[in-house]
Formats: structure tokens, C-alpha cells, sequence
């Protein structure tokens, strides 16, 4: 697959890079590109990442930063069968449990969330970090919600994490959780009140929660444009429009 010119390799992180250091210099150049690739197009383009990653794989297949990378591209195009076996292969190369979490909401991806409430009674989980456990928090209510316990989801998610005021990476997500789960439960004020507060933390945009907010106060969004000013442009003289193509924002 074609890498533009102006990757380099060299924006990895430099653990990943030092894991490269086991391949001769040419290839773990291009492994480190194709690498660059999977993290540039995870979000915008998991199809994309999916591709670069199994070239890298294909290249270095022993790098466990290689099969983690594998295993997160596996996991955005919902192969989770697929990525569940790389991240495994990670884990077993590192003896890193960090990917303990997303293993698990593996395991509900494939339809088994029995497993993922299994894993998150493990032992590995209290070796993770805060941000580890809060996630394993997330998936395990998941997985009650995939089971219809609603009840037990919402209690899963009450936690000192939920209760801080503090915001932290993980506060608009928990937040926003715990007010779905409220609001799959019935419980529609309370609800609201939660979304409301997944907003106040949700700094970058990660969740949705302004419109889930909007849309239980029955705040409609509405175009613009009616329909009389789409007809009036629709009759003006041609000449002075751009072309199609040429429209302009």
C-alpha cells in the first residue's frame, strides 16, 4: 500500500521504536511507516489502518508493538475474533495486562459477555491503572447491558469515578454511560441529569451527550435553508452560480 513521501517512520513512539531496533534498519523503517500509517487512519479510516496494519504484520509479525497495532485496526473494523488473537499474542510476548479491557469487550464483540464479566473479575484487573479499571468498569456494564440486567449495569457503573468532580480522560465516558444505562432503565430525569454532566466533562467532543441532551429536551434541529429559499436559488440565472462541483459552503 502507498505511504505518502511525508511519512518517515520516525513520529512512532520511541518504545515502539526501540522495539524495532530487532529488525535490520530498512525494514524496521518500513514497518515503522506502515505503523505511522495505522495510527494516523484509525479513527477516520479503521479500513484503511486495517490494511497498513496487516502489511506491517506481514513484515514483523514477532514485534509485539506490531500485533498490538494489528489487533486495535482489527478491532475498529469489528473483527473481533481477529483482534482478540493479536492482542492475546501481545500480552503474551510483553506480560502487559493494559490490554486487558479491550480483550474483554472482545469477547462481547463476539457475542460472549459472559467472558468479559469473567475477565473483569480477574486478578489482572487490580494491576491496571486507573484509566484500565474505569475502562473495565465500562466494558463489564456493557456486557450486563448485552445480558438485559440494566439494574446491575447502572450499579456497576456507580463509582468514586462517577462521583468525582474532578473531570479526568475517562469522565465523559463514564458519565455518559451511566446516563444511557439510566435511560435504557426508564429512569429519564435522572438521565438527563447525567447527560448533562457527561457534557460539562466532555471537553474534546468523545461522546454525543449535547445531542442526547438535546433530544430529550426536545430541542429539534432544523435546516437552515427552507424549502422557498431552495427554490429561489434553484430559479436564479445559472450564469452567476458556480458550477457543480464548484459549490461553495
Amino acid at each position: 500500500m502507498p505511504i505518502p513521501e511525508d511519512v518517515t517512520g520516525d513520529e512512532i513512539d520511541k518504545d515502539v521504536r526501540q522495539e524495532l531496533q530487532s529488525l535490520p534498519k530498512t525494514l524496521a523503517d518500513d514497518v515503522a511507516r506502515n505503523l505511522v500509517m495505522v495510527a494516523r487512519l484509525l479513527d477516520e479510516d479503521p479500513e484503511g489502518a486495517y490494511g497498513y496494519s496487516r502489511v506491517a504484520l506481514r513484515l514483523a509479525s514477532r514485534v509485539a508493538a506490531v500485533r498490538e497495532a494489528a489487533g486495535f485496526a482489527a478491532y475498529a473494523t469489528q473483527k473481533y475474533g481477529e483482534a482478540l488473537a493479536e492482542f492475546r499474542a501481545a500480552k503474551r510476548m510483553t506480560g502487559n495486562i493494559d490490554l486487558w479491557p479491550v480483550m474483554a469487550d472482545c469477547e462481547r464483540g463476539l457475542g460472549r459477555p459472559e467472558k468479559a464479566l469473567d475477565m473483569a473479575g480477574a486478578p489482572e484487573v487490580h494491576k491496571l491503572d486507573k484509566a484500565g479499571q474505569v475502562e473495565m468498569r465500562l466494558v463489564a456494564a456493557g456486557a450486563r447491558r448485552d445480558m438485559e440486567q440494566l439494574d446491575a449495569a447502572i450499579v456497576t457503573l456507580q463509582s468514586p469515578e462517577l462521583a468525582a468532580n474532578s473531570v479526568q480522560p475517562w469522565t465523559a465516558r463514564l458519565r455518559y454511560a451511566y446516563a444511557d444505562a439510566l435511560l435504557a432503565a426508564g429512569r429519564e430525569s435522572e438521565a438527563r441529569e447525567w447527560f448533562a454532566k457527561a457534557v460539562e466533562a466532555d471537553r474534546d467532543g468523545s461522546t454525543d451527550a449535547s445531542d442526547r441532551l438535546a433530544e430529550l429536551d426536545g430541542v429539534e434541529f432544523v435546516d437552515v435553508m427552507t424549502d422557498d429559499e431552495s427554490d429561489t436559488d434553484d430559479k436564479s440565472d445559472g450564469a452567476d452560480s458556480p458550477s457543480e462541483g464548484e459549490q461553495k459552503d
